[in-house]
C-alpha cells in the first residue's frame, strides 16, 4: 500500500506532509508535491498533516490515476524534505474542486537535509 498526491493540494501546496514523512518520499512541483509509492511505507502520517486533505490510501477505489500520476511526476521532481514557501494564494485555492486541469509538471525548488 501506498499513500498519493490528489489535485486538491494543486494551487495550495502547504506542505504540512513533507516535514512529517519519516522516508522523505515526497517531491516537489511548481504548484503541487508527489509522493513516490515506491519508497512509501505506509506510515499514514501524512494524510492527518494534511489541511486540504489531498491525500488518500490508494486502497480508496478509483485512486489508480493518482497511483500513477504521484509515480510519474515523483521521477521528474526533485525530493523535498522541508517545507518550502507555500504559494501566496493558497488559502483561496484551498475548497477549490477539480483542479486537476491547473497542474504544472514543471519541477519545483526542492530541499534536501
Amino acid at each position: 500500500m501506498t499513500y498519493v498526491v490528489t489535485d486538491a493540494c494543486i494551487n495550495c501546496k502547504y506542505m504540512d506532509c513533507v516535514e512529517v514523512c519519516p522516508v522523505d518520499c515526497f517531491y516537489e512541483g511548481e504548484n503541487t508535491v508527489a509522493i513516490n509509492p515506491e519508497e512509501c511505507i505506509d506510515c499514514g502520517v501524512c494524510e492527518p498533516a494534511c489541511p486540504t486533505d489531498a491525500i488518500i490510501p490508494d486502497t480508496v477505489e478509483g485512486t489508480e490515476k493518482w497511483v500513477e500520476l504521484n509515480r510519474r511526476l515523483a521521477a521528474m521532481w526533485p525530493q523535498v524534505s522541508e517545507k518550502t514557501e507555500i504559494p501566496t494564494d493558497a488559502d483561496k485555492w484551498a475548497d477549490v474542486k477539480d483542479k486537476l486541469q491547473y497542474l504544472s509538471e514543471s519541477p519545483g525548488k526542492g530541499s534536501s537535509d
